[in-house]
């Protein structure tokens, strides 16, 4: 007998299973993952405390007033220093002491010069600048008697120019000294020249400043016919003038300033008011370097 199913039979419940190429298997329930173990760890926190008001603002107190008096100590001592620093570099003994290189050779020696009333009589005055030397020792420009006279406050360095008056039939040379000497020394010096009298000696004269193819070229020592030498006490400078004829004529009895500016006085160089134009030329200088000194010497606001 033939136990071959027919197509679309059903089979009997009784037989044989029919043989399926894939056996049918009960699907499982779906189940979830476990979690994933991180590769790392946070390291645990260390629990913070909780501040108190008070200390809190104690120690922003102390930081306050160690700040406030290392603040305080430094700033006393910079106000300290500073300002005694500051004054010495600003005094007019160090200020004045280095004007011949640090101020400019026109404000030391102006081009011109005016003397409101500077000459015989209060005659006007206008003298124009030939030239200017440049700056040497005092041996070079100083009689041996008068540099050693002048030897007790020292030399730093001579400046010296030539002027010629409005009719240029006057010469004069007016020179600067800048010393080495201190207040005491300066006022020791000028004390020395008022009791002996030391201006009015003739072999302590200044010596000229001849300027070759000028009118002043032939002022030499014979020409010297008036002169003055003031030694100043608030800066360490002195201030010299020597005048003489601007045609070259040999005076043979100079006078100082205030012999030749006498009203009585009858000698050429006095009847010529050569007293005058020395003093007029060597006053003009000295305010002029005491202006720029005192300006130099101001602190600013």
């Amino acid at each position: 007998m033939d136990l071959t199913p027919r197509p679309g039979a059903v089979p009997s419940p009784g037989g044989p299973a029919p043989a399926f190429p894939h056996a049918y298997r009960q699907p499982q329930p779906y189940r979830v993952p476990p979690p994933e173990t991180p590769a790392e760890t946070t390291t645990r926190l260390r629990p913070i405390r909780t501040r108190h008001p008070a200390r809190t603002a104690a120690a922003a107190a102390c930081v306050v007033l160690g700040l406030g008096l290392i603040g305080g100590a430094a700033t006393g001592a910079w106000l300290t220093s500073d300002s005694s620093a500051d004054a010495a570099a600003h005094s007019a003994y160090t200020v004045g002491r280095s004007a011949w290189h640090n101020v400019p050779v026109d404000t030391l020696f102006p081009r011109t010069l005016t003397g409101d009333g500077a000459g015989p009589g209060g005659a006007d005055r206008v003298w124009t600048r030939i030239a200017v030397a440049p700056d040497s020792g005092c041996r070079q420009a100083l009689d041996p008697l008068l540099a050693r006279t002048l030897g007790p406050v020292g030399c730093a360095r001579m400046l010296r120019a030539t002027y010629t008056d409005a009719t240029a039939s006057s010469v004069t040379t007016v020179g600067v000294v800048f010393t080495e000497g201190d207040e005491a020394a300066m006022k020791a010096l000028s004390a020395r020249f008022a009791d002996q009298h030391l201006g009015r000696r003739t072999d302590l004269m200044p010596r000229t400043y001849p300027v070759k193819g000028t009118v002043a070229a032939g002022f030499g020592d014979r020409q010297r016919a008036s002169w003055t030498v003031h030694v100043l006490t608030e800066v360490p400078v002195v201030v010299f003038s020597v005048s003489g004829f601007a045609d070259g004529r040999t005076v043979a009895d100079p006078q100082p300033v205030d012999s030749a500016m006498a009203a009585d006085a009858t000698m050429a160089a006095a009847q010529a008011g050569l007293g005058h134009e020395a003093k007029g030329v060597a006053d003009r200088i000295e305010r002029g370097l005491r202006r720029t000194v005192t300006d130099l010497t101001e602190k600013p606001e």
